[in-house]
């Protein structure tokens, strides 16, 4: 079954870089624009770890989705989806198990007219598509529960969003995962300075002087989003350490990308 829900007046601004077409850019799309692409190029050239960590963390995305699936998890739901790079969440998790049932959310109007391809599941599951901000959870929960049941455990993702949000990102998804069932599990991964400080903070500088917000955040307070929850192992680490697979390995042998990714449970 595939569904979708839209907003008619989304506006598509190109005057101005947006980071879920910046990362399309890194991942070697078409859906973006010469803004993208020019904030894009600066960024990869005061960091140059920023492309393969756009791809890490896809790889992180499959491998945690993955593992839930196969652990019994059945609904997904994929704050700050991206634009569709396949294979997107939903073919991976109905691959272990054809009846998951994802619904993802995200604020870019490019998203929204590319939203169809992210609705193309399997005949058992179901697939939808929300067009909220991440800072609405009220919106994008109402949306979400109309085909996911709360009243069960929920995968709740976000890749590489958390760090375009600002202090009270924290209290945000506190609001999220008070929303969860138990036995819920929390999927994210984070920008950090720790592991490449001053490449990591030009390329923050970039993005704040492009108008989007940019917060890369130590281990302390990245390690605060799983309070109350309890981490899977290997715990919090760089992201292609997380349960790494050949690939992740391999790319490992160029340097570790600033990005610390973990996946928790709620009990």
């Amino acid at each position: 079954m595939t569904t979708g829900r839209d907003a008619a007046t989304a506006h598509l601004d190109t005057s101005r870089p947006h980071p879920a077409r910046v990362y399309d850019w890194w991942l070697g799309g078409k859906d973006n624009y010469p803004v993208d692409e020019e904030l894009g190029r600066k960024i990869l050239a005061a960091d140059p770890t920023v492309r393969r960590g756009a791809r890490a963390n896809r790889r992180f995305m499959h491998r945690a989705t993955r593992t839930l699936a196969q652990a019994g998890v059945r609904q997904f739901l994929d704050i700050g989806t991206g634009i569709p790079t396949e294979p997107n969440l939903h073919q991976v998790a109905q691959q272990v198990v054809a009846e998951a049932r994802v619904v993802y959310a995200d604020n870019d109007p490019i998203v929204l007219r590319h939203a169809q391809a992210l609705l193309h599941g399997t005949e058992e599951g179901s697939t939808d598509y929300v067009h909220a901000d991440v800072r609405d959870p009220d919106v994008i929960l109402a949306h979400a529960a109309e085909s996911l049941d709360f009243g069960k455990p929920v995968a709740l993702s976000l890749i590489a969003l958390t760090h375009y949000l600002d202090d009270e990102v924290h209290g945000l998804l506190a609001r999220y995962t008070e929303a969860l069932a138990p036995g819920s599990h929390l999927v994210l991964s984070q920008v950090t300075s720790d592991l490449n400080r001053e490449s990591v903070e030009r390329a923050a500088g970039l993005f704040q002087q492009s108008g989007t917000p940019f917060f890369p955040r130590p281990l302390a307070e990245f390690s605060r989003f799983f309070d109350g929850l309890e981490l899977l192992g290997p715990g919090v680490i760089p992201v292609s350490g997380w349960r790494p697979e050949p690939e992740d390995v391999a790319a490992q042998a160029e340097g570790i990308v600033p990005v610390y990714a973990g996946v928790a449970r709620k009990p």
